[in-house]
């Protein structure tokens, strides 16, 4: 049992860390991905883990597994914002699942909840929510690679097109590592 003074001090410790609210990146992409896509996820899930301490997705399978996973390993708290009211519906890699019951609707709480996103390949979920970032004001990094071999996700396009040059709100990156700087830079000014 601690004694009285070392309690004095833990609990002094939360209490100036009780105004600090912490970053969160959110991570989207498509519920269903090849082995490319889910490669690429895990790595950025790594190299995430060593900027931030937590990042949010909605916390199932394909891209949000495999960033989860990627990002456990590498030491990092992960959030799942899950459609159904089932805990268990979430991926194994998910350290605190929020299950709300309400379907694709979620999706604007996982963006919400992000202090910036970044934007995978996916499909119309993927898309509502680069729209609500959109919509919001929060900065959207959407990482398309030269060569992914998921060219035709709805992201992939909307994002590889060269007009989204010029969607204020939206940058394109191509590698893991410019990723992980772009969000470097954007937190900074946070």
């Amino acid at each position: 049992m601690e004694n009285s003074s070392a309690v004095k001090s833990r609990l002094s410790i939360l209490k100036t860390n009780v105004n600090m609210r912490k970053i969160i990146v959110g991570v989207i992409g498509g519920h269903v991905c090849n082995k490319d896509v889910d490669g690429l996820a895990q790595d950025l899930g790594k190299k995430l883990a060593k900027v931030v301490d937590f990042i949010i997705c909605g916390g199932l399978s394909g891209v949000m597994k495999a960033v989860c996973s990627g990002f456990k390993a590498g030491g990092g708290i992960t959030i799942g914002i899950i459609p159904s009211y089932h805990k268990e519906d979430a991926n194994q890699f998910v350290d605190v699942v929020i299950p709300t019951g309400m379907g694709l609707a979620r999706n604007v709480m996982v963006v919400k909840s992000a202090d910036v996103v970044i934007a995978l390949p996916g499909e119309s979920g993927t898309l509502s929510e680069i729209a609500y970032c959109l919509q919001f004001g929060i900065p959207v990094v959407g990482l398309v690679p030269e060569k992914l071999g998921q060219e035709g996700s709805l992201t992939t396009k909307f994002l590889g097109a060269a007009s989204t040059d010029d969607i204020p709100g939206i940058i394109r990156v191509h590698t893991v590592e410019e990723t992980v700087e772009i969000v470097r830079k954007i937190l900074k000014k946070i």
